[in-house]
Order: C-alpha cells, then sequence, then structure tokens
C-alpha cells in the first residue's frame, strides 16, 4: 500500500498532473483502501452510497494536490494530509479491512486427553482380523513372513533362517533355542510333509507358550474397591492405559474411581482429569510433587466412603535402575495396606512394546519392588518386534492382561494368545 503513493517521474509523452507528478488515479486509490477508518456511511442508504464514502477522503487528498501550480507551502500541506490518510488505514486491523464472511475462523481440531492433537486411526476392527491389520508391520511379521513367501526346502537352511528371524524379533535365547529345538527333533522324525507343515507347527508351539499366561484381569466382586497399582519406566504409557481401562470399566457398568500418583511429572494429573472427565469418572488428585502414597491413601479412604468397584491408581515413571524411586513403590503399597491388608489386589506392569529385551529386565526390577501380577504390552502396532511377548512369557509365566495395537480405547485389547500369534505369522506359504 505505501509503495502505490510513492512518488515516480512520468513518463515521456504522458499528459495529465503537475510537472514532474505522476497522474493520480481517484478509483484506484479508493480500491486500495475500501474500508479506511471513519468512511463507512451509516443508515439506511449505507449500501448506496458505500464507494462514494469510501473514495472521499482520498479524493480530498488528491484534491488539494491537483492544482496547476501550487505553492510549497500547499503542496507540503497537501502531501501530509496524503500521507495522514495512508498511515491510518494501514494501522487498521486487517480483519476490520475484510468483509465479515471474509474474516478467516480457524476451524478446532478434535483432540482427546494425551494426544497431540493429530486426528485418530478408527479403531482396529474386531477379532483377528484386528490384529492382523495393526500387527502387519511387526518385526516379528515381516521376519517369518518373508521367509515363507516362497516355498521354502524343509531342511537344516530353513531351521537356521527361522532361528535368525525369532532372534532378530526379540523372541529371547531361551525361547528361541527351545522353539527350534522343538522343530528339529520333529522335522528329523519326519513328522512334517512340507514347509507348510512346519509352518503349523511353529503356530502352535507359539500359541502353547502363550495361552498360560493368556489370562484377563477378573474384578473380585466381593471386594469394594478392587485396589489396581499401575508401575512402569518412564514413557510407557501407564495414564493413557489408565484412561482406556477406565473407559472398558466404565462401559461394563462398574463404578470406579482414579487417583493421579503421578504428582512428579508436569501436567501428569491434569491428562489423567481429562481422562475422568471424558469418561464421566471422579479423579482424587493433589498438587505436582505431593507424595504418591498419600495420594494413594486419601483414593482409597474416598473410594471406600462411596462403595467404588475399582480404584486404579497411576503412579510416576521411573527407572527400573534408581533403586531409591524403586522403593517408594514399596511404601505405596505399604500406606495402601494400612486400610486394606489385601490392597493393592492388582499391580500392573505397563510395558512398551518397543522396548525389545530391556523389558525383562524391567519387570525382574518392579517384580522384586511391587509384587508384579500383570503386564499390558502397549504400542504393538507401531516399530514393535512383537517378540519380546514370548520372552516375558517363557521366563516369569506373570499372566499378560491387555495389550495396545493402537491409539484409541477400543484399541486396548484383551490379550488373545492365538489372535496374537495369527496376526504375526503368514496364513499360508506364499501369504
Amino acid at each position: 500500500m505505501v509503495s502505490f503513493f510513492r512518488r515516480k517521474k512520468p513518463e515521456a509523452g504522458t499528459g495529465g498532473g503537475h510537472a514532474g507528478r505522476p497522474k493520480l488515479d481517484i478509483e484506484a486509490l479508493a480500491a486500495a483502501f475500501p474500508n479506511a477508518p471513519g468512511t463507512e456511511p451509516s443508515g439506511s442508504d449505507a449500501g448506496d452510497h458505500t464507494d462514494d464514502a469510501r473514495a472521499a477522503p482520498v479524493a480530498d487528498a488528491i484534491d488539494a494536490t491537483a492544482g496547476t501550480s501550487p505553492s510549497t507551502e500547499a503542496e507540503t500541506a497537501a502531501e501530509a494530509k496524503v500521507q495522514a490518510f495512508m498511515d491510518a488505514a494501514v494501522a487498521a486491523p486487517v480483519a476490520a479491512q475484510l468483509p465479515p464472511a471474509q474474516v478467516p475462523i480457524e476451524a478446532p481440531i478434535p483432540t482427546t486427553p494425551g494426544s497431540s492433537g493429530t486426528q485418530e486411526k478408527p479403531a482396529a476392527a474386531p477379532g483377528k482380523s484386528g490384529w492382523r491389520e495393526r500387527l502387519k508391520g511387526s518385526g516379528f511379521a515381516r521376519g517369518l513372513g518373508g521367509l515363507f513367501s516362497r516355498n521354502p526346502r524343509l531342511d537344516d537352511d530353513l531351521l537356521d533362517e527361522i532361528e535368525t528371524a525369532l532372534l532378530t524379533a526379540d523372541v529371547g535365547v531361551t525361547a528361541t533355542t527351545q522353539l527350534v529345538e522343538s522343530l528339529r527333533k520333529r522335522m528329523k522324525a519326519r513328522e512334517f510333509a512340507d514347509a507348510n507343515a512346519m509352518l503349523g507347527a511353529l503356530r502352535g508351539d507359539l500359541i502353547a507358550m502363550l495361552e498360560p499366561v493368556a489370562r484377563p484381569l477378573v474384578i473380585d466382586p466381593a471386594v469394594r474397591p478392587f485396589v489396581i497399582l499401575t508401575v512402569g519406566v518412564n514413557g510407557v504409557g501407564k495414564t493413557t492405559t489408565i484412561g482406556k481401562l477406565a473407559r472398558r470399566y466404565k462401559d461394563e457398568g462398574r463404578s470406579l474411581m482414579l487417583a493421579a500418583g503421578d504428582t512428579f511429572r508436569a501436567a501428569a494429573v491434569a491428562q489423567l482429569q481429562a481422562w475422568g472427565e471424558r469418561n464421566g469418572v471422579p479423579v482424587i488428585a493433589q498438587g505436582q510433587n505431593a507424595d504418591a502414597a498419600s495420594v494413594a491413601f486419601d483414593a482409597l479412604q474416598a473410594a471406600r466412603a462411596r462403595g467404588t468397584e475399582v480404584l486404579i491408581a497411576d503412579t510416576a515413571g521411573r527407572l527400573h535402575t534408581q533403586q531409591g524411586l524403586m522403593n517408594e513403590l514399596g511404601k505405596i503399597k505399604r500406606v495402601l495396606g494400612k486400610l486394606d491388608d489385601a490392597a493393592p489386589h492388582e499391580v500392573l506392569l505397563v510395558i512398551d512394546g518397543t522396548t525389545g529385551q530391556n523389558a525383562l529386565s524391567q519387570l525382574r526390577q518392579f517384580h522384586a519392588a511391587a509384587g508384579v501380577t500383570g503386564l499390558v504390552v502397549t504400542k504393538l502396532d507401531g516399530t514393535a518386534k512383537g517378540g519380546v511377548v514370548f520372552a516375558l512369557a517363557r521366563e516369569f509365566g506373570i499372566p499378560i492382561r491387555y495389550a495396545g495395537i493402537g491409539e484409541r480405547p477400543e484399541d486396548l485389547r484383551v490379550f488373545d494368545a492365538e489372535a496374537f500369534v495369527d496376526a504375526l505369522l503368514p496364513e499360508a506359504l506364499g501369504a
């Protein structure tokens, strides 16, 4: 806009205007400032005289400079008038210069508690198809899928390739050795007619390894409240898992309460409160850096007074190598035991499926500190290799209660050994 009023030398042969001054176009100036301050008409005739009213200040300014032989003082005054009009127009808010229909309005983006504002994927399909859809990109599925995408020869080389694929997928040395040696003995005994039969045998062995730990969490109706304590290292998704569990139990018609025991991480309390508000569940919370054991104690008292069926307590994430923080979990258990000798009734360790073999060390340390009674394996739909589930089952035998195969609350599934294995293996040779 400012450049529009800059003086330019007239081109040779152009007429009109004062010598050394370009001819000014009133209509062009009016178009440049359609809604200049002080130019809006009022009353019922506003629509009829809008253009005239907008052009008037500009015309007045130009009239003051349009004389054939203006004096220096008059020219200076006219230029000042044009400059003042220009400054006022530039300073006006942009939204005020646009018609109401053109003012940009940013639509809100739907978000969920704990999300970054991005659009979530739809929930996975029910049944085995949902598991296969979400786990088909795992390292386990890619490794064995590529191996059986052709019709391999039934020999020791095939067993070596299976062993490499299992180790690469974080199944672990102990579990892998057990699986491969079982297949080798059966192959030597000529139990397999072809590689497809070996694939079926591998499927059966994997399911047999997971079936003993595929036990869903059962809420004892005789216990009120049934206290669930969630533990785990930083960033595994404890608070989000609690929100999804709250949604599940709420849909089952249970009354429940949440305890915001993660008083260390910034915004953790607010995140859990958002989940509670979303699901219509009360949340017991104190300020940041409050004593987590005190929060758990207050929540258990409140849940008992209200006759709540389920109380889920969050805790701060901590590295399993930090002995002082691990001892704090023991303190939480002791404080809860002052009100209920059996509390907590379930200690859920949340494990990130992408962790790999480090998950074994986590479980070992948390089990020693808090007595883990169940596992939740999250983020299996991402870059997880998936094999660590078999390593956990083989070494500890602790029940795997739930598996996270997506971001939606519906994607926290009760762990199903058969559906999990079928999602990792190809359906047949060449699949």
